[in-house]
């Protein structure tokens, strides 16, 4: 076995290190893009189950186990961009987005400008005891919700907002979901969790917030319709009580590159 490695060693030269840099530079690529989204973990366990089977195959002669991948292969190229459809759109929209290409200063002048027009929002429905579920898209894609209410596709302002829960319209009883600086979608149906809250007085928004960010890492604010209360969810947790300097210091959390909303509780 060490004499095999060691004239594998010896046959390497600098165009099959570059070869091996390039393949491995495109694995590391592929998942950045899928980083923080729920596919990461199936595509590593893929990776793993597959230098396993190279291994195996290898080093025990399995003729009819080579038979099988081989005429596998087709139906699995095609099976991986099904099983992955929402990651690699999701994928896709993050490489074709501008917002890259925008300077430090122009991504915090955008952050700032919706964070200031939530925490306007929120104050003036915590006020005026408007019930509000908002949810801030995090790195995980959040289509599949997206699909279930009605597509907005509006910049983010106070204003809309406020509209869109206004009492007894149509959209009010759903969650708003927020991409970037873009009101995406309302009226959106969101899992509720299947945990019990601490507070048995706390409805289906609250239940909303916490079970859609068990399964990703977005971010709800909630807004009790009953008490006027403000409220945030983040990774299955929720915090209560929030004022507006609170709120903004959250979601200033929220929008930086490395996010810790522990930080926050």
């Amino acid at each position: 076995m060490l004499a095999e490695l060691a004239g594998i060693l010896q046959q390497l030269t600098l165009v099959s290190v570059i070869d091996i840099l390039l393949v491995t530079l495109i694995f590391y690529a592929v998942l950045r893009l899928f980083q923080g989204t729920q596919a990461v973990s199936l595509l590593r366990g893929i990776l793993v189950v597959a230098l396993v089977i190279i291994m195996a195959t290898n080093v025990f002669p399995l003729t009819a186990f080579n038979w099988l991948l081989r005429n596998s292969l087709t139906v699995i190229l095609v099976a991986i961009p099904v099983v992955f459809q929402p990651e690699l759109r999701r994928a896709l929209e993050r490489l074709g987005r501008t917002a890259p290409l925008l300077g430090r200063s122009g991504r915090e002048a955008v952050a700032q400008r919706v964070i200031y027009e939530v925490v306007q929002a929120v104050e003036i429905m915590a006020r005026e005891r408007t019930g509000a579920l908002i949810i801030l898209e995090g790195d995980t894609g959040l289509e599949e919700h997206i699909e279930s209410g009605q597509r907005i596709d509006g910049q983010v302002s106070a204003r809309l907002l406020t509209t869109l829960f206004f009492p007894n319209t149509a959209l009010h009883d759903g969650a708003v979901i927020i991409r970037g600086d873009r009101v995406v979608a309302a009226g959106c149906v969101v899992p509720l969790t299947g945990r019990t809250l601490p507070d048995s007085s706390l409805g289906t928004r609250h239940r909303a917030a916490v079970g859609i960010t068990e399964q990703n890492d977005a971010l709800a604010v909630i807004v009790s319709e009953e008490t006027g209360i403000i409220s945030v969810a983040r990774g299955g947790r929720l915090v209560r009580r929030l004022d507006s300097q609170r709120l903004r210091r959250v979601l200033q959390t929220f929008y930086q590159p490395r996010r810790l909303f522990r930080n926050e509780s």
